[in-house]
């Protein structure tokens, strides 16, 4: 009885964090009789409050490959630094040909992304950003450069304090600008 309210607890907290399938790639391997076949799943997880993680994996079959990729996704966890409903600052991410390019954007603006990009940034719970990807069209790549740059956020209170500014005048542009108004 008590193994049975112990899966239970475990399915509801794997409940929180919605799941994203990014990209399933049949994958070959050459060997000395010819090619073996595999699936590579490319999962993204996140409880849309700022925590996600990513995932792949690769198997015979792709129901495997995408309970995997589901596990290491919920293994890989890490937390997101948000102003309210955007970004923090302006930043790039790369990894390898992908460079991805995430701006803050104002309240109502949307997720103006496409892809890889915009699933990431929707199961981290970002509602109002504006995005660029360049140069490498590879999906795992752009999701990577996602992750990278998006780690790279830092919390408006830790960079005031670095450049011993106050918080308030690391606000974006357009909240000095209401405030002005």
């Amino acid at each position: 009885m008590a193994e049975n309210q112990f899966d239970k607890q475990q399915y509801e907290t794997q409940d929180a964090f919605e799941e994203r399938v990014i990209e399933i790639a049949r994958v070959a391997k050459v060997v000395k009789g010819g090619r073996r076949f595999q699936f590579r799943v490319t999962v993204v997880v996140g409880d849309k409050k700022g925590t996600i993680g990513m995932g792949v994996g690769k198997a015979n079959a792709v129901p495997d490959a995408m309970r995997k990729a589901s596990e290491r996704a919920r293994k890989d966890l890490r937390v997101v630094n948000m102003v309210g409903t955007t970004i923090p600052h302006e930043i790039l991410g790369k990894v390898a040909g992908a460079r991805v390019f995430l701006k803050p954007a104002s309240a109502g603006t949307g997720v103006i992304a496409a892809g890889g990009v915009r699933a990431v940034l929707e199961v981290a719970g970002v509602r109002d950003i504006l995005t660029k990807s360049m140069g490498s069209a590879n999906v795992l790549n752009v999701v990577t450069a996602t992750f990278k740059a998006l780690d790279g956020l830092r919390s408006p209170s830790v960079e005031a304090a670095r450049r011993g500014k106050r918080a308030d005048e690391l606000a974006p542009f357009w909240e000095r600008r209401k405030q002005h108004a």
